[in-house]
């Protein structure tokens, strides 16, 4: 029988494993042979492998013969190269198309799973899990697309928007972090569905463009257990009802619905109430202007340690960086543009796209500016919002940034 590729989520122990198909790293098979073990799945996963070639002729019963050695036999040979977060596969621009794609499925995906929940049915769980891995697998090419896309905001699209945000978010926290792939997928999962809850919330508070009253509040705080308790119905792990129930828990104690306290808050809700937040204050809404990135860190260093874990903090900010991509910024020149593309070992100067020049008032041919350039002279001044121009950013992005 010929070989077949498979998903390392399908790999189980005493499948004859031919070779490694995909990866985020470069693991090398030493020897074909059986994988034996669990734990010896699990090294694979946490090598970055995605997918393996096997041969189904060949299984190991339950019992091996007795010339089989007994302990496993090392498949794969130790070149796994060291944990580089900011590796890539492909360009920006290569991955963007496929991201705005991602993006507006996940939309449609959220609009259902809605719909199902308002008609009593169950959520998809399955179509999440898989727009989870595809967010995943977006990110291993290259987090900077997935990353501008999710800057890339509709006012009145919030509750669709943010937990895509989150989720992608999630995916560029964990892969930084070093997560193996399978948390990984359990911890964007359930960023992707944290907020499901709210659809238990009548729209009038939910949609209240004012300050809530204490009654409408106590509701409002009520969709974390919602969220809990969908996700639970639906068969997710625990890791995936944590983020979703737990996500506005505060070390002190002072968050909710259940007032947990530090030493029982695991890192990857520290992780979600982090990322929930963030994009939460950077959000434009209807009724509210959203906090350039700068500004939210600054909010959210202040909430450390009593709300924040600090430590974790600082990783996302060095994760998706002071000027993350998709930020409207404004250069020395003049010139108006989005970081179009990170530089992780020169924060500060990055690519920016610009499009537009505040000081003559009109839109200029687009042209990349890497910053990074000796030949450049401009320099980052700052981060803008985007009605200090009432530039059409969405219709921009979706001309302009893609091949």
């Amino acid at each position: 029988m010929s070989e077949i590729n498979i998903n390392i989520n399908e790999l189980e122990p005493g499948m004859f494993v031919v070779n490694v198909t995909k990866q985020t790293g470069s693991v090398a098979i030493k020897t074909k042979g059986w994988v034996r073990t669990q734990t010896s799945i699990d090294k694979l996963q946490r090598s970055g492998v995605l997918e393996v070639s096997v041969d189904p002729s060949k299984r190991l019963s339950d019992h091996a013969p007795h010339n089989e050695p007994a302990q496993d036999s090392s498949i794969i040979a130790p070149q796994v190269c060291s944990h580089d977060p900011w590796h890539t596969k492909c360009s920006v621009e290569a991955e963007m198309k496929q991201a705005v794609k991602l993006y507006d499925e996940a939309k449609a995906i959220q609009s259902k799973a809605f719909e199902d929940i308002r008609a009593g049915r169950a959520i998809e769980v399955d179509a999440f899990k898989a727009t989870a891995n595809h967010f995943i697998d977006s990110v291993f090419r290259n987090q900077d697309a997935l990353a501008c896309i999710a800057r890339i905001r509709e006012k009145d699209a919030y509750l669709l928007e943010h937990s895509i945000n989150v989720s992608i978010l999630m995916a560029i926290f964990c892969k930084h972090l070093g997560y193996s792939r399978s948390q990984t997928e359990e911890m964007t999962t359930g960023a992707l569905l944290h907020d499901i809850g709210k659809i238990e919330v009548p729209d009038e508070i939910l949609n209240k463009p004012d300050k809530l009253s204490l009654d409408e509040y106590h509701i409002m705080k009520s969709h974390a257990k919602y969220s809990f308790d969908i996700l639970l119905k639906a068969g997710l792990g625990k890791t995936a009802c944590e983020i979703a129930g737990y996500h506005h828990e505060r070390l002190d104690g002072s968050g909710y619905p259940y007032g947990k306290t530090a030493d029982e808050l695991p890192q990857h809700v520290r992780m979600a109430a982090i990322i929930d937040v963030y994009d939460a204050l950077t959000a434009e809404r209807v009724y509210k202007e959203g906090m350039t990135p700068i500004r939210a860190f600054k909010l959210m260093r202040e909430g450390c340690p009593h709300h924040f874990d600090e430590v974790l903090l600082n990783r996302f900010i060095g994760c998706v960086g002071v000027y993350p991509v998709g930020t409207l910024v404004k250069l020395t020149s003049g010139k108006v543009g989005v970081i179009a593309q990170s530089n992780p070992n020169a924060p500060l100067k990055p690519t920016v796209k610009v499009f537009y020049h505040a000081k003559y008032m009109h839109y200029i041919e687009v042209q990349d500016i890497d910053l990074n350039t000796k030949k450049v002279n401009d320099e980052l001044e700052s981060a803008i919002k985007p009605e200090e121009f009432k530039l059409d950013l969405i219709r921009f992005f979706r001309h302009s940034m893609l091949p």
